[in-house]
């Protein structure tokens, strides 16, 4: 009798454990209904959600004959919608690409969909100097004008690289080269203007600081850092050269896309993997170039300058724009 009361002692469960495995239960039923939640929400307001994150498209009808468009990394994402839909305005596209190859591919894209289209690929390698000053000697010899340059090629969170001229790869792909493009060719914008800059940014500016003491990430690297600090560097190049354009009628202006599912996030598996899971709620690459489209077209921002776009083509946003406050003169060609 005694051994069996023994056995049945050892086999009965402690009051405290079956308590605890309830509560587990039970926060496991709560965590599950509350995803089943979440997702049935996500279903049910997927259309509205979408239509938001699609962000606002530029209404703007202008014709562009006559015009010529520069527009770098223009053979894939944002930049090849941009340049379709400026050349089906009847300006002239001239896709500035580091791969030629692809770029013509874009081009015979774009002629295919629209054959009255008149773009035309050169080759340009934002990480050479050498490229640019070349690209630029070339361009100058050859286009008698330029009314629109739009700066959309970029490189994002991509392993610790230099350039060829030993700059990390953010902030001379993304800025710096931009920067001495700008400079080789903003004497021809002054001569044919009107004209427009427009320098693709991105929100990511708002948690940037610039590194003066380590600009090339020599001391210590992050990838998303450098990248904040690269766009940080195209807000603030904007204000400036807008400043010193006051009065020459070349307008230049700064735009944060919105999160546009393109290949921009190849080089981050963490990103890449986010964006196909929700790709859903991302903008398309020709939802993302709308902004770039109406600060290079819209009628109403013939005067505007010096300001940052947010992912928006309505006509007020030049009085809801949100700059950068700091003054940065070194930052202008």
């Amino acid at each position: 009798m005694v051994l069996s009361h023994e056995r049945n002692e050892q086999w009965r469960p402690a009051g405290g454990d079956g308590k605890e495995r309830i509560r587990g239960m039970m926060l496991l039923l709560l965590i599950v209904a509350g995803l089943g939640v979440v997702t049935l929400l996500v279903i049910l307001f997927a259309p509205h959600i979408r239509k938001y994150a699609a962000g606002g498209v530029c209404r703007s009808t202008v014709s562009l004959d006559g015009k010529t468009v520069l527009i770098t990394g223009a053979n894939t994402g944002i930049g090849k919608e941009t340049a379709t839909a400026l050349a089906v305005r009847g300006a002239r596209v001239i896709m500035a690409c580091r791969d030629v190859d692809k770029g013509e591919e874009a081009a015979d894209g774009i002629r295919a969909a629209h054959p009255e289209a008149r773009v035309e690929v050169r080759e340009l390698d934002l990480a050479d100097t050498c490229s640019i000053r070349a690209f630029a000697q070339k361009f100058l010899g050859e286009v008698n004008h330029l009314h629109i340059l739009i700066h959309n090629a970029g490189v994002m969170m991509c392993p610790y690289t230099k350039t060829i001229d030993g700059f990390e790869m953010h902030i001379g792909v993304n800025h710096l080269g931009h920067f001495l493009l700008t400079s080789l060719l903003i004497g021809l914008m002054k001569r044919s203007a009107p004209a427009r800059v427009v320098v693709v940014s991105s929100l990511a500016h708002n948690f940037g600081w610039i590194r003066f003491h380590d600009l090339h990430s020599q001391g210590s690297y992050n990838s998303g850092l450098a990248y904040c600090q690269s766009k940080l560097a195209n807000v603030l190049f904007t204000r400036e050269l807008a400043r010193r354009l006051k009065g020459t009628d070349v307008t230049v202006n700064s735009v944060h896309p919105g999160t546009v599912n393109s290949d921009l996030t190849r080089h981050s598996t963490l990103m890449t993997i986010f964006f196909t899971v929700f790709s859903t709620f991302l903008k398309t690459p020709r939802e993302g170039a709308q902004t770039s489209l109406y600060c290079a077209v819209a009628d109403e921002l013939h005067s505007i300058s010096g300001k940052h776009f947010r992912s928006s083509c309505k006509h007020d946003t030049a009085q809801r724009l949100r700059c950068h406050g700091e003054e940065a003169s070194c930052f202008s060609a």
